[in-house]
């Protein structure tokens, strides 16, 4: 049994921090571990511009706790209204390095998001001709379709035509949970590839139901059957470059996740390397972990890899029920009040 685990230190190439109080709560957990992160848009207001960005970028390193190292990669909000002269922008920046589409409705924060990709033709072929990626919540909000079917009706009825109206634009479908996704991917050009967080890789939709209704299992793309989830793993660990690691960390007050209509989203920034290598290691591929989560992603981005590095050893940890969040409200970790059998060093 292999006792530890040293890698070059990782990226998490999806990552959400909120703002203000929610984000000097949440980012000393992905600073310890990530070099760096692409940091979702989805604030309120969003993040629609580079102007925007700068602002949220200056904000995150405010909040940086003294003695650690992390970059924040900043990312745009497309929206029915983005200007090809914002690509240009973006660009040009230096620290702006994607834009994320949100189906208006799709997930959290995400009213804002494109209501028809015909409203995006300039912005779109201005991104595809700079390599400027585009990141993907891959869901339909076709209230008719099963929630369970919302990323392979995606697929199938945005992406693709996408890509077929835009053969080069450089795309991450992120957080993919289905075989469809993993097909789509694989089997696609050279600039598409996906992120896969933990979570999806170490649970099924029968989670959400374990006990009782689990809200702090809810997430979107919403958990799916087995069947995707070994699909995901197998490609996670095949050690294929166009799949690597996004956490999709993403913090919501107990409050606001235990209540009628519990927000999306799982937490899990506390232990953002640790839970990967908990499913890389069931599966017999702790060597791959190493391509996955530090250098498939930076490639993919044209950033060069990171040269530090982390230390993982097996040992039993004990997660808290609750961490410290926002005034008269707590963070409620993934595994709470449970174990993890890795530990960062």
């Amino acid at each position: 049994m292999q006792l530890s685990l040293t890698l070059i230190r990782p990226d998490d190439w999806h990552l959400h921090l909120r703002d203000d109080a929610a984000l000097a709560a949440v980012l000393p957990d992905t600073a310890r571990r990530f070099a760096r992160a692409i940091v979702m848009p989805n604030l309120k207001p969003p993040v629609t511009t580079v102007a925007l960005a700068a602002q949220y970028r200056d904000r995150i390193l405010a909040a940086l706790p003294a003695g650690l190292r992390f970059t924040p990669l900043m990312t745009l909000y497309l929206t029915d209204n983005t200007a090809a002269a914002e690509v240009d922008a973006a660009h040009a920046s230096g620290f702006v390095h994607a834009f994320k589409l949100y189906p208006a409705g799709a997930t959290t924060n995400s009213d804002a998001g494109v209501t028809d990709l015909k409203n995006c033709v300039a912005a779109l072929a201005r991104m595809e001709k700079l390599g400027v990626p585009l990141l993907v919540h891959g869901e339909v909000t076709d209230p008719a379709v099963d929630v369970f079917d919302r990323e392979a009706v995606f697929i199938d009825t945005v992406l693709a035509p996408l890509l077929r109206d835009f053969p080069a634009l450089k795309v991450v479908l992120e957080h993919i949970t289905t075989q469809n996704g993993v097909d789509f991917v694989r089997d696609a050009a050279t600039q598409v590839a996906a992120t896969i967080t933990a979570h999806h890789l170490l649970l099924n939709r029968n989670a959400l139901f374990a006990g009782g209704i689990r809200p702090h299992h809810y997430c979107l793309p919403v958990l799916k059957r087995e069947t995707h989830r070994r699909a995901l793993l197998n490609a996670a660990i095949s050690g294929n470059p166009k799949f690597f690691l996004g956490t999709d960390s993403a913090p919501h007050g107990q409050r606001t996740k235990e209540s009628a209509c519990g927000c999306a989203g799982c937490y899990t920034a506390h232990a953002g390397i640790e839970l990967y290598a908990e499913a890389f290691d069931a599966a017999g591929a702790l060597d791959r972990l190493e391509g996955f989560a530090s250098f498939f992603g930076a490639d993919f981005y044209g950033l060069p890899r990171n040269t530090d590095r982390i230390t993982l050893r097996r040992v039993t940890v004990a997660v808290p029920d609750t961490l410290d969040y926002l005034p008269g409200d707590m963070l409620v970790p993934f595994r709470a009040g449970e174990t993890l059998a890795w530990r960062m060093e």
